[in-house]
């Protein structure tokens, strides 16, 4: 559980800096290709933003699923 707890935590800190502390601006470009994947590279601030918003919620909604039943945990970290 501990795991799960921390690896939320990393994730979210992630997702915060590139919505909010200026993470889109850093990563625009080819270096969103190791951030988020091959298919944002040419991705503007605005849609890496939209991204990590909608993955965060999906992470989230994984995350407290994962809290309350033990198979998600280890369906979707390992």
């Amino acid at each position: 559980m501990m795991i799960w707890i921390i690896f939320y935590i990393f994730v979210s800190l992630v997702h915060k800096w590139i919505i909010s502390w200026g993470g889109a601006q850093i990563i625009q470009g080819w270096k969103s290709f190791f951030i988020l994947g091959w298919f944002a590279w040419d991705w503007n601030v605005e849609q890496i933003r939209f991204y990590a918003l909608l993955s965060w919620i999906i992470v989230t909604v994984i995350f407290v699923l994962g809290c309350f039943n033990p198979q998600f945990r280890h369906e979707y970290l390992f």
